[in-house]
């Protein structure tokens, strides 16, 4: 007989902190692998984030301040770290430690670049000069990084994509280097914690409730009409199965109170911490495990495998194993937060090891009595980095050559990191005599891998030519084809982009599916060359691929002001009002008539002040800046008869949160739309009544909201009269209120 959910609570009632050993040992892993350790603390502390360099070195982000307590007390003290581990005697196991910078504010991500390492410390986004191992000058790239607050929905990642661009997860920039001056820009607002690629530099990231979201296009074609709230083909979820099979109960998260979180015998569900997937590329595991996407969930102390392909324009996903995980461990404190995919070809785990996993702001009674009565907020003081390798195989130590022609060798390497590596470097060091064997790697039909680095290592050292391109643009391989359509905005320009057009226009009399979407996206750069040809273009996709949302989403993204004027032109091809063209346009129709009424948000911080400023800390990485709701994240509040309605709904769910499906305009939103659940705020000893009434007010009255203010007394007896209530409210409850 299974004991009951008491006597499982009786078995678990403590959680002993763990040697690296031991630890180890209460690991079930995927038969045919075992983990080694490749680091631990003292050497290295609370590891959130890692990169490597090209001898195989580990420069880690310990972000160690982070929960001391329930409360976060000295959250905001300047102990958080980037340090270099490396392996001096070769046997594996990280045995030195080089403090490169100190005294950092829950830093949180970094990536390697030229002569310097790119540092996020919210809200800044620093570049500092690496000189023999230790700072040079620091310059300030970007003092908007963040917008501060919750450290849970801060931007992360930095990572350095094959299109030689930065990218972040919980973000919508960024970010190129070139020559001194840094280049920022938009583009599409992306996951929440951790962001990795594929062999085509195609993004993948996650949300705490999602088990891994991606794109099916390149990640270049940023969004550029304003009006347009989403595009198709970008935050596209991939794997649509979020149940998790934990190897013990997991009684410690957030809403363990709650029907439906844990199971009869007291284990997680549904993922509730999914973050730092990345894509396994390197040849150690074999064939069946190449480009499968590894996604850590801490409160769950596992690694899920998802294994993933393309079809058609599509990339689809599913768990590897029913009912098991790749890794599940019975340790509670094992808590992985990031996944990298090694040079040596292994799979390599950061664990924090710590009990406190779930931020203040969001932190309920419920875990704060688990974390107390079981001991989890001490200690600080551990981390470490696992190594995950096949039984009988031993990962070897990678070190990158300076030389130009071996570097472009290795660019042909079974492994996605040696490859991206040696890209970056050829870059980074100005490798332009590496330039006439780049051109011959290029022609190189057996390698398309290979092609495809050396495609964008000649971008990036400014040496890609029209007559490298064209012929990649006919090519039969769609992702070759796919490359060289990505690569076009970098090197179209007024005297060449006549040489394009002739490859182009085949493309889409042959009514290519997978390369209409791009067609349509690369109008944009061909607009300010040619305004016909751009426009016809459009029209032919309209026709062509009424039903295709990839290619609807892409032609209204160049009508920033015109989409009226082509709606009339869908309307005439297409009467049908349930096609994809119609139905698009219609959307950002709507969206351009909602913004026409919308009030002047930069009154009404000057009128709400401390609620504008929360509003941008607290809601806006979910709800966005303008109200309108965020894909896999949030429903709308602009316009939201949850927002404007009674007071005795709107008040319990900003206290309490809301679990579950919730109707707004007679639309269902529910996961995996949105995240199917919003914390609330009753518990954050930091926001008092008054803040929590001025925020109310704010959203009551921004955007198209029209709603009288919200007091401090109201927000007083609400909170009176649930001051018992531990668990989020459902939409039939708050219909129930009066």
């Amino acid at each position: 007989m299974e004991p009951d959910s008491l006597a499982i609570r009786q078995m678990y009632a403590s959680s002993p902190v763990l040697s690296p050993a031991a630890s180890m040992e209460k690991m079930h892993l995927e038969d045919g692998f075992r983990v080694e350790l490749a680091a631990a603390e003292p050497l290295v502390i609370a590891p959130v984030a890692m990169t490597f360099d090209e001898r195989g070195r580990m420069w880690v982000v310990e972000m160690m301040n982070y929960m001391p307590d329930t409360a976060g007390t000295g959250e905001d003290l300047p102990t958080g770290k980037v340090v270099i581990l490396e392996d001096l005697n070769g046997d594996g196991l990280y045995d030195n430690r080089k403090v490169f910078l100190d005294s950092l504010v829950l830093p949180r991500a970094l990536c390697l670049i030229e002569d310097g390492l790119l540092v996020a410390e919210p809200p800044n986004l620093w570049f500092v000069e690496i000189r023999n191992d230790r700072p040079g000058k620091k310059t300030l790239v970007d003092n908007k990084f963040s917008s501060g607050g919750n450290v849970e929905h801060e931007p992360n990642g930095l990572l350095r994509a094959l299109d030689n661009w930065i990218y972040n997860a919980k973000s919508s920039t960024r970010y190129r280097k070139k020559g001194s001056e840094w280049l920022v820009e938009d583009t599409h607002f992306r996951g929440q914690w951790g962001i990795a690629q594929d062999d085509y530099g195609r993004l993948f990231y996650n949300n705490n409730s999602q088990n891994l979201l991606g794109d099916y296009l390149a990640p270049g074609f940023g969004p550029a009409n304003r009006n347009q709230r989403s595009m198709a083909g970008y935050n596209e979820n991939i794997v649509p199965d979020n149940r998790v099979y934990p190897a013990r109960p997991t009684t410690g998260v957030n809403r363990g109170y709650m029907e439906g979180i844990l199971d009869e015998g007291l284990r997680l569900v549904n993922v509730t911490a999914a973050c730092g997937p990345t894509l396994y590329r390197g040849e150690l595991f074999g064939k069946e495990y190449y480009q499968n996407a590894f996604v850590a969930e801490p409160a769950a102390n596992l690694i899920k495998r998802n294994i993933i392909w393309q079809q058609g324009f599509e990339v689809l996903g599913e768990q590897a194993y029913a009912g098991r995980e790749f890794l599940a461990s019975e340790d509670e404190r094992f808590r992985p937060v990031n996944l990298y995919s090694g040079p040596d070809g292994a799979l390599y785990v950061l664990d924090m090891y710590r009990g406190i996993i779930q931020h203040k702001h969001f932190l309920t009674d419920y875990l704060a009595h688990e974390i107390t009565n079981r001991g989890l907020q001490q200690p600080l003081s551990c981390g470490r980095i696992y190594r995950i390798v096949p039984k009988g195989k031993k990962a070897m130590p990678v070190v990158l050559p300076q030389v130009p022609g071996q570097l472009v060798l290795l660019l042909q390497h079974p492994n996605g990191w040696v490859r991206d590596k040696a890209q970056q470097l050829l870059i980074d060091k100005e490798q332009t005599q590496a330039i006439p064997a780049l051109r011959q790697l290029l022609q190189q039909q057996d390698q398309p891998l290979a092609r495809l680095h050396a495609l964008w290592t000649l971008e990036g050292l400014g040496a890609l030519r029209t007559a490298d391109v064209l012929p990649l643009l006919r090519h039969l391989d769609w992702p070759v084809r796919m490359q060289a359509l990505a690569v076009l905005p970098s090197v179209m320009t007024k005297a060449s982009y006549r040489n394009y057009l002739p490859a182009l226009e085949q493309l889409v009399q042959q009514q290519d599916t997978l390369a209409a979407p791009y067609i349509a996206l690369l109008a944009r750069s061909v607009r300010p060359f040619s305004k016909a040809t751009a426009d016809r273009w459009l029209e032919v996709l309209m026709k062509q691929h009424p039903d295709n949302n990839l290619v609807a989403d892409a032609v209204i993204s160049n009508l920033q002001g015109r989409e009226e004027l082509f709606y009339k032109k869908v309307q005439a091809l297409h009467p049908d009002t349930s096609l994809a063209m119609q139905v698009q346009f219609k959307k950002v129709l709507q969206a351009i008539a909602n913004a026409k009424t919308r009030r002047n948000q930069e009154l009404l911080a000057r009128e709400f002040p401390r609620g504008a400023a929360l509003y941008t800390t607290i809601c806006q990485s979910c709800h966005g800046a303008d109200g309108g709701g965020m894909k896999a994240l949030a429903p709308p509040l602009n316009n939201s008869e949850w927002v404007v309605g009674p007071k005795s709904r709107l008040l319990p769910i900003i206290l309490y949160g809301l679990t579950g499906p919730i109707l707004v305009n007679n639309k269902l939103y529910q996961a995996p739309e949105i995240n199917g659940d919003m914390p609330g705020v009753a518990q954050n000893s930091e926001l008092s009544d008054a803040d929590l009434a001025e925020l109310t007010s704010y959203i009551r009255r921004s955007w198209n909201n029209q709603a009288d203010r919200v007091t401090t007394e109201e927000i007083r007896k609400t909170r009176e009269k649930y001051k018992d209530r531990q668990e989020a409210f459902t939409m039939e409850e708050l219909n129930a209120l009066p």
